[in-house]
Formats: C-alpha cells, sequence, structure tokens
C-alpha cells in the first residue's frame, strides 16, 4: 500500500483548527491573566485602606481632619500612592457628625457642641486597572473627652434641580475668602451637604455647586464691581447657628443656532446677544447669562452648558436687520433639552417693525393671523408666519430661467409689452391696436427649502370693464427641482383652469415643492382698451419663515395704527410710533 501526503484542503482545515483552538487559549489565558490582576488590585486597594486608616488611628482626635478644610487636621485630600507597581488615586474625607442623640445644632433641643464624632471616608480609584470599579470605606472616630460647647456655627447646603427634587452626588466646593480653608465634598440622596464645626465669618465663604453634565450655581463677592449687590452673597457663618443656603442646579442644554436668510441660506459672521431673565444681582441688574455671540462662516454657532431659563436673543449685527425667529422671541428652555435656533435675516432697512403674535392661552405663536399698519394715506397687510415673492418690473427682458435679476422674465409670447413703461405688464399696442390676448412665463422663484404654498396676488386687482370678463389670468407651476418640466396649472389642478380673482389660495397640489413659477394670460374684448398687471405676489411657509411673526420694513416717521385679526380671536388695536430704525411690537390674542 502506498503512502500518500496530505492535500491542500486537509492542510488548510488543519491550519483552522490549530489557529481555533490557539486563540481560544489565549483568550481564556488572557481572561485568568486579568481576573488575577484584579484580584490582585482590588486586595492591594484593600491593603492601602488598611494603611490610611492605620495612620488616621495613630493620631490626635483633634489631628483626625483634612488639611486647610473643616475639620482641619494633618490628612491629606487627595494623593497619588504606588504599591506593588500599581498607581492608585486615594482620596480622603473627613466631616464632623452631629449625632441627635443629645440634640442638633438650631435643632429641639439645640445641641450647642454639635461636633459629637469624625466620619472618616477613605477612597481608592485606579484609572489603569480593568474590571476594578473602586474600594470605599467609611469609619467612624470618637472623642476620649466630654464634649464642650463648640465656638463655631454649622453650614448646610441644600442642592435641588429645576423641579425642587434633591441632587445627589453634586460637588460642592467651599473656600474661605479670608483664610486658606478649603472644603470639598458631594451631597447625599437627599440633595444635602452638612458642614459642622465651622469656624464663624460674615460673608466668609465663597460656595460654588457644579456636577457633570449640569449648570453650576453659585455665591458672589458682596461689592463687587461686575455685581455690587448680588442675590446669592457669599455666606454667614454665625456661633452656634445654622446657616444652610439653597441651590439650584440642572442638565444643561444646547443651543443649535443658525442664521439664515427667509429661503433658508445661510448667513456667516452674524453678531449676536443672548440673554436669560434670571438676576443674580440687582441695583443695578446683573443677568446670570447675557453673552455676546457670532456665527461662523457657515451660519452656525453652537452654545453649551445653557441653564433652563426664558432667553431673548437680539442682534447686534448693523449688516443685517431682525426678520424674526423660530422660535418665537423671547423662548423658554427646559433642562437637558437641545434647542434649535433660526435667525432669520434681511438686508438692512431702516424704519423697521417686526410684529409678534401670540396665543394668550398657550402662549404659542399664532401664524395666519392679518396684521394692518396704517399711516397717514399709507396701508400695508401682511399674513404672520408667512414669506413671499415678489416682482414688481420686467423690463430686463426674457432669457432667465432662475429669478436672480428682479426685472427680468423667462419668455413671453411676443404679445406683451413689458418695458413702456417699466414695471407694468399690458398687451402690446400696434398702430394704436391692442393685440387680443398675450402671455408671459416668470423666472423660476426658489423659496428655499420645500414648502406650502397659500395666496396668489396681484395689482392692480380690478381692470377696465371693456376689455372683458377674466381679462387678466394666472396659471402656477412647482417642482422640488429648477430643473425639472414645468406643467402650469390653475385652482382645480389641471391646465384647464386659472386664477382670475387676486388673493386667491394657492392649489394644495403644489405644497411639498420649492421651486414656484407663474404664467399670466392677458386678453381684451376692445382693441383699443388693455388690462395691466403692476406687481405680482405668492405667499408660502416654510421651515425658514418665522411663525407668528411679520415684518413691515422701510417705514416712514409717525404713529402707526396696528390691527391684528385672525378667525376665533378678539382683533387686537394699538398706536405704535416708529422711534428707532428697527423695533418689534409684542401682541398677544384673547380667544373670542
Amino acid at each position: 500500500m502506498k503512502n500518500k501526503g496530505l492535500t491542500l484542503v486537509e492542510v488548510l482545515v488543519s491550519v483552522g483548527i490549530f489557529l481555533l483552538i490557539s486563540v481560544s487559549i489565549y483568550r481564556g489565558y488572557v481572561a485568568i491573566y486579568n481576573m488575577v490582576f484584579a484580584s490582585h488590585a482590588k486586595i492591594t486597594a484593600a491593603n492601602l485602606i488598611n494603611e490610611q486608616f492605620e495612620i488616621v488611628r495613630n493620631l490626635e482626635y483633634a489631628d483626625v481632619g483634612i488639611v486647610n478644610s473643616v475639620p482641619a487636621g494633618l490628612l491629606t485630600h487627595e494623593q497619588t500612592l504606588t504599591r506593588d507597581n500599581i498607581t492608585f488615586l486615594v482620596t480622603t474625607t473627613v466631616r464632623n457628625a452631629d449625632d441627635p442623640f443629645d440634640g442638633t445644632i438650631g435643632g429641639s433641643p439645640n445641641d450647642l457642641s454639635p461636633a459629637d464624632y469624625k466620619l472618616v471616608e477613605v477612597e481608592v480609584t485606579c484609572e489603569v486597572c480593568k474590571n476594578f470599579p473602586g474600594m470605599k470605606v467609611t469609619s467612624r472616630v470618637s472623642p476620649k473627652n466630654l464634649e464642650t460647647a463648640s465656638t463655631n456655627g454649622a453650614l448646610f447646603i441644600q442642592v435641588l434641580d429645576s423641579n425642587g427634587q434633591p441632587v445627589a452626588d453634586a460637588e460642592v466646593t467651599v473656600d474661605n475668602v479670608t483664610s486658606s480653608l478649603e472644603i470639598q465634598d458631594v451631597t447625599n440622596a437627599q440633595g444635602m451637604l452638612q458642614i459642622v464645626d465651622v469656624p464663624p465669618g460674615v460673608n466668609a465663604y465663597s460656595i460654588t455647586v457644579e456636577k457633570v453634565g449640569y449648570t453650576q450655581d453659585q455665591t458672589y463677592l458682596p461689592g463687587d464691581a461686575q455685581n455690587p449687590n448680588p442675590l446669592k452673597p457669599h455666606a454667614t457663618v454665625s456661633l452656634q447657628q445654622v446657616t444652610q443656603i439653597t441651590f439650584v442646579i440642572d442638565e444643561a442644554t444646547t443651543f443649535n443656532v443658525s442664521s439664515i436668510t427667509p429661503t433658508c441660506s445661510a448667513v456667516g459672521g452674524v453678531d449676536f446677544n443672548l440673554a436669560g431673565s434670571r438676576l443674580i444681582g440687582t441695583g443695578p441688574d446683573v443677568k446670570k447669562y447675557d453673552v455676546d455671540h457670532v456665527t461662523n462662516g457657515s451660519g452656525k454657532k453652537v452654545i453649551s452648558d445653557i441653564e433652563w431659563d426664558t432667553y431673548e436673543l437680539s442682534l447686534t449685527d448693523t449688516g443685517y436687520q431682525f426678520m424674526g425667529m423660530n422660535p418665537q422671541n423671547p423662548f423658554s428652555v427646559i433642562a437637558g433639552a437641545t434647542q434649535d435656533v433660526d435667525i432669520i435675516l434681511a438686508p438692512n432697512d431702516p424704519n423697521s417693525l417686526l410684529v409678534s403674535v401670540r396665543d394668550a392661552s398657550t402662549q404659542l405663536p399664532v401664524s395666519g393671523a392679518e396684521v394692518t399698519i396704517e399711516y397717514a394715506s399709507f396701508e400695508d397687510s401682511l399674513i404672520t408666519g408667512q414669506g413671499f415673492s415678489t416682482q414688481t418690473d420686467w423690463s430686463g427682458g426674457s432669457g432667465q430661467l432662475v429669478f436672480e435679476d428682479q426685472d427680468k422674465f423667462d419668455s413671453s409670447d411676443g404679445n406683451i409689452e413689458f418695458s413702456d413703461p417699466p414695471g407694468e405688464l399690458k398687451l402690446r399696442n400696434v398702430l394704436d391696436t391692442y393685440f387680443t390676448d398675450g402671455s408671459l412665463e416668470s423666472s423660476v422663484f426658489d423659496v428655499g427649502t420645500t414648502s406650502n404654498f397659500h395666496n396668489i396676488i396681484w395689482e392692480p386687482t380690478s381692470q377696465p370693464p371693456d376689455t372683458g370678463t377674466d381679462s387678466v389670468r394666472f396659471q402656477i407651476a412647482t417642482n422640488i427641482s429648477s430643473t425639472s418640466p414645468w406643467s402650469f396649472v390653475g385652482p382645480d389642478g389641471t391646465s384647464g383652469s386659472y386664477y382670475t380673482l387676486s388673493n386667491s389660495n394657492i392649489s394644495s397640489i403644489h405644497n411639498g415643492d420649492q421651486y414656484i413659477r407663474y404664467k399670466v394670460f392677458l386678453s381684451t374684448a376692445s382693441t383699443t382698451l388693455t388690462p395691466n398687471i403692476s406687481d405680482v405676489s405668492f405667499t408660502y411657509t416654510s421651515d425658514c419663515i418665522p411663525p407668528g411673526q411679520a415684518l413691515f420694513s422701510g417705514l416712514g416717521a409717525g404713529t402707526y395704527d396696528i390691527t391684528v385679526s385672525k378667525s376665533g380671536y378678539e382683533t387686537f388695536t394699538a398706536q405704535t410710533p416708529i422711534l428707532t430704525s428697527w423695533q418689534q411690537l409684542n401682541v398677544t390674542l384673547l380667544p373670542e
């Protein structure tokens, strides 16, 4: 019988089995090694804790404390120690304890010697150790002698969240501004840190409370130039008295600010101020948050570690005017939220009035309200929450597909006069005779994002009767792309219908598109008369249109009559003087 060698497949299978077994053995070895190392680290940490407590046991009772802390002593708060080639962080905390057996300070009965014993806590952690969560041991140290009346006081620090619930494990730092005394500790499950036997002092203790992912609260030095009369001054501790101060912190909020135009185009490098309503001082008022910011080149600014509050954003950039905001200004945020804030801007146009309308019950923006302003012979109306695009001149001629030059259009059938005079469309006249009909197609308007379209409006709204019925008609075409085929349709969504009345509702079939254009049809029943158009507009809503707001620009100086109306609400009337280049009127509508 002839011996045969191994085939290539058999060799590969054998190697695979060998590798599988080898990897399994290696992983098992690594797991066992990690377990042994973790066990060794725990044993070493336990020995280290015993070592620290042995040091405490050999100290005089008066020396059991932290250097420059309360109670003061010879121990170090934080140490980095190496044992068996493992580096540990050792944190030692010592606190006076007020045992209720003989009363408590400020209680009934009032304990005038509240430092009954000391609690010593030693915590050992290791950053480089795997599967080692850390170890913590607490022990009580009592004095040998009878207690005597204390010459100190007590400082109780309560930490709550925005809903009034206790915040556990909040980091508290207490500094005596007249000495080197410093205390660093955390609140208990009830959000309380009780520091007993604290040396007395008037406005002597600076307190800061914080927690990872939370906002910060603190005391302030009275008489400081930036905040001379703080609402929460540095704490005062009195002899044999309890001083209790409450701090409020909660999860931080983030603002994602975007500076954009009503058509969603980014506007970079815009300066603005963001200010909260919460005060930290009065006489003069000092706000807790009042900071200037600027968006980057892409019109973005991320603002982190913001406290829950009501904020107002104001534009400090003189190159633009404030057209509105989403959400409406001022706006409130809750703890832990991420808030998108859109600043909608327009080219600077002096004497502008921004009208912001809210519901009286919900304080939510009211869109779709008609705002009319009047002064002398001037009158103008806008709808809150709606943007608009308009064209008032066609004298630049045809050949423009995308609307860029405001006096040009796409095409016409040759029967429309568009430049004599400029700013007017009418039928062409040859030898004192008007063409009987003609049409013109506009350029493509980009509203910036997918939108809902509302009304088509043109001026003048009435035509000479002799030109015949429906001498002015419009159709509209929309698309998601500026280069798609265009189908002009009327209010019923077909090519056989037309918009014949100004301010007509645009068919809902166009909603969800971004690009819009119109086609105007002029006709006359008399060769001696022509209909004419002086401007064409359409309104729309999108994510880049500020809700519940309407901006009037280019106003003359004077006192304007303001009327705000919407079905289901009482009509609001007021008078507003135009005194500055930009101002805002906040309107609250009451339900009927």
